[in-house]
């Protein structure tokens, strides 16, 4: 076997062995490194690696949407250059970690929808736990109703929508 088949083979055996762990439920420790935008970022973990995570239970505008850039900035003064605790449960289609992220005890997906800087994903409710989609779906009912954010406009697209529209150009 050529290094470079040896290599290939290496990766894709350990990027099968991420995936495979990130579908048992798994709790990662470190230091956020990166903000990408408002529903996803960058863990350094304590095994010195980096993990590409999106916050569980919600979906935030893109960054060329409104609100989009507030949304990464509001993520970002929550998280970034903080130490996080990070209970995964899911590998994405994407290949990211699907968690749920807390810096000093606040879960951050929860912290953006009580901004009104991203929407509950009703679409993956079932896998929140009772609790958490009951904190969710009041946390994106005060928003609206006190017009946060994303609320503040009048008709808001959600990233799911204007992902579509942008596919369909």
């Amino acid at each position: 076997m050529t290094p470079f088949c040896f290599a290939a083979r290496f990766i894709a055996i350990a990027c099968c062995g991420l995936c495979f762990s990130l579908a048992q439920a798994v709790e990662l420790r470190g230091r956020v490194v990166a903000v990408l935008d408002g529903d996803t970022l960058t863990l350094l973990a304590t095994d010195n690696l980096q993990y590409r995570i999106t916050l569980a239970g919600i979906d935030a505008p893109e960054l060329p949407q409104d609100f989009g850039q507030k949304s990464k900035a509001n993520l970002a003064a929550l998280a970034l250059a903080r130490q996080a605790t990070v209970h995964c449960w899911a590998g994405e289609q994407y290949l990211r970690a699907t968690c749920v992220v807390r810096v000093g005890g606040k879960d951050l997906g929860l912290a953006q929808v009580q901004a009104g800087l991203a929407w509950w994903y009703r679409q993956h409710a079932a896998e929140q736990a009772a609790q958490a989609r009951a904190d969710y779906e009041q946390a994106e009912f005060n928003a609206k109703i006190r017009r946060l954010g994303l609320w503040s406009t009048k008709n808001p697209m959600p990233p799911w929508d204007w992902r579509r529209g942008r596919l369909n150009e």
